[in-house]
């Protein structure tokens, strides 16, 4: 599976935007990035307010 442009440039740090999913219209600092198994990469997004939440990096913009 061929990692999309958004998939390959989210690195720890990168300030985002989320724009599809459950998450949608929620930002903040990547602080994980992770490849499952089946290829999905997955981050991991903290929040100015200190909040955490996964999703998929092709759900996200870099801001």
């Amino acid at each position: 599976m061929a990692k999309t442009s958004t998939e390959a440039s989210v690195k720890n740090g990168d300030n985002c935007t989320v724009v599809r999913g459950t998450h949608a219209g929620k930002g903040g600092t990547v602080s994980d990035v992770n490849t499952s198994k089946s290829g999905n990469v997955t981050i991991t997004v903290v929040q100015a307010n200190g909040e955490r939440f996964k999703t998929l990096a092709r759900n996200v913009v870099k801001s």
